[in-house]
């Protein structure tokens, strides 16, 4: 089969119609294809012969998305052998065959049927043969064919990302790179200008620009504070055509959020404040609470207090609460409403992460004036002492005085003070207080050797708020006297052996006293006067012992008998 090339111009496409050099494959006898685009190539003249073998020719063109209610021309396929009578026959296969393509079979003219789109399929392959009507003989060799769908511009540019949630510090410099953003267009990028798309902000300036060929989204002006504005909504247009009238666009939203930095010092709201604290605050305790205001987030407004002087630098101290970022204000020692009714504290507040870049800025901390008043309180009797040690004797005669304890009210109105002890139900009472004046006095009579130490809890209230109570602890010691004779340790049995010698010590007996020892040794001993006594021994007392038992010796007087209470066989020989 045989292809020749002819220049022609497609009435039906005079609007996209340009002259293009048609080229085709030579084989025996030939296929003259005639299409709707042709061109003269630059330079050369049209010139009409028989075409030789090996030629390749071009794809025929279909505009896509026709909408015309005929079907579109695509071209023409003719035969040198065709004279013209109706005994050629022209057959079309390959894809879309029959389908989308026809051909009438007897002029070669092939139509598209429906409305292709390009950028579902960009080309087809098709086969083309001519053949005897009579016979159906062919009069050429199967050609190969393309029908390529010429682009319109009919698709939008798109952006597959968005929309999009960035963010950039605040007070960057103007210029400072924010966001590229791309859009596709699905249009043929290497026909016209479908594909090419412009960029374009239409919401968001005069924040922020955006670079018409590249989509990369810039701060557009000096020192956005994110304080004053923090959140931006940014809408930028992708248009094909090169942003030409007609061209299609698509748009995407970009919310941009400006990230804090530390460009704000910390700022107390007053300059000078009052706090109200009672004196019976306890020592340890948070009286009160003080904040600066800083308008950045995060770690940029972290800070830290310190009291920098007053004169209660000695008697108040201040932390931080990392959490609600306030000074707590603690009481390092007790108050007196009496001795001092206010205190003056200078308090700074700084923040602990700087950005030496904004410096300029500052200094970032502040100090303000805490005045701080003690309040008084009805505060319960004071005790003239932390504690008490009083002395009374044994056997002392009911209502003796053992001692006074002396309360007052520390106020300045000096209340009168009742005084009572604080018995449990459980306790013997052998003591009472005067309640007007704290004198202890004895309610029975007292024994060293029963109980020597007695501790009580005596109690003080004011007169006019009887609720208000001290409590102090009164230790009574129970001082000894001489009222308990001495005993002997034990009941003695006592051997004696025969042959003891006259002088011979041989027992020794102790005696003990319940009394104190300055009552009770040294002791005498003596055998009793009003008993018979036997002439065999004697009695000494050891004048030598300084023990805490003192002890007497049994002499021998001269020699006799074991006497009866002796019970071992023998007696220990005795030097």
């Amino acid at each position: 089969m045989k292809v020749t090339s002819t220049s022609c111009i497609c009435p039906v496409l005079v609007c996209l119609c340009f002259v293009q050099r048609c080229y085709g494959t030579a084989h025996q006898g030939s296929i003259k294809v005639t299409r709707n685009q042709t061109k003269h190539i630059e330079g050369e003249t049209e010139v009409h012969h028989r075409p030789k073998r090996g030629w390749v020719w071009n794809q025929f063109f279909v505009l896509e998305e026709h909408m015309g209610p005929d079907p579109q021309y695509v071209g023409k396929l003719h035969s040198n052998s065709d004279k013209g009578d109706g005994s050629v026959k022209y057959i079309l296969t390959g894809e879309g065959a029959g389908t989308i393509f026809i051909i009438d079979d007897t002029t070669g003219d092939i139509h598209s049927t429906k409305s292709l789109d390009r950028e579902q399929k960009t080309h087809y392959v098709l086969h083309a043969q001519a053949i005897d009507r009579r016979t159906n003989k062919p009069l050429e060799p199967e050609s190969e064919f393309i029908i390529k769908v010429q682009d319109i511009n009919d698709n939008a540019p798109k952006f597959t990302d968005g929309p999009y949630i960035v963010t950039v510090p605040e007070m960057s410099d103007m210029g400072t790179s924010v966001l590229q953003v791309t859009a596709t267009d699905a249009d043929d990028p290497t026909y016209g200008n479908s594909a090419r798309v412009v960029y374009s902000i239409l919401q968001g300036q005069p924040y922020f620009s955006v670079d018409p060929k590249t989509g990369v989204i810039r701060t557009a002006l000096h020192n956005m504070d994110r304080e004053a504005r923090e959140h931006y909504s940014v809408v930028i247009q992708a248009k094909d055509m090169a942003g030409q009238v007609g061209g299609l666009s698509g748009s995407t939203t970009v919310n941009i959020t400006l990230t804090d930095v530390n460009d704000n010092p910390p700022r107390f709201p007053q300059k000078h404040y009052q706090l109200y604290v009672p004196e019976s605050a306890q020592v340890g305790s948070a009286v009160g609470k003080i904040k600066a205001n800083d308008a950045d987030t995060g770690s940029n407004a972290d800070m830290t207090y310190s009291i920098i002087n007053g004169d209660g630098v000695g008697i108040f101290s201040i932390s931080t609460d990392k959490e609600t970022r306030e000074g707590i204000l603690s009481l390092k020692k007790p108050l007196n409403y009496e001795k001092k009714k206010s205190y003056t504290l200078n308090i700074e507040g700084a923040n602990t992460h700087l950005d030496f870049r904004f410096s300029h800025l500052g200094p970032f901390k502040d100090a303000t004036m805490l005045k701080i008043i003690v309040g008084d309180v009805d505060e319960p009797p004071l005790f003239s002492m932390p504690s008490y040690v009083m002395e009374v004797y044994e056997n002392a005669k009911i209502g003796t005085v053992v001692g006074t304890v002396l309360a007052q009210d520390p106020d300045s109105a000096n209340s009168l003070v009742r005084y009572f002890i604080d018995y449990k139900p459980e306790d013997d009472r052998f003591f009472n207080i005067d309640a007007n004046t704290g004198t202890i006095k004895t309610t029975k009579v007292l024994d060293r050797e029963e109980t020597p130490w007695y501790n009580i809890t005596v109690a003080a209230s004011e007169n006019d708020n009887p609720g208000l109570l001290s409590h102090v602890t009164v230790g009574i010691r129970v001082l000894d006297v001489n009222d308990n004779p001495p005993e002997l340790a034990r009941e003695y049995d006592i051997v004696v052996c025969e042959n003891s010698k006259p002088g011979q010590v041989i027992h020794t007996i102790s005696a003990t006293d319940k009394d104190d020892f300055a009552n009770g040794p040294r002791f005498n001993f003596f055998l009793d006067e009003h008993l018979s006594i036997n002439p065999n021994f004697t009695l000494k007392d050891n004048e030598a012992a300084a023990a805490p038992s003192p002890s007497g010796f049994v002499h021998a007087r001269e020699m006799g008998a074991c006497g009866p209470a002796m019970q071992k066989p023998s007696c220990p020989r005795l030097a």
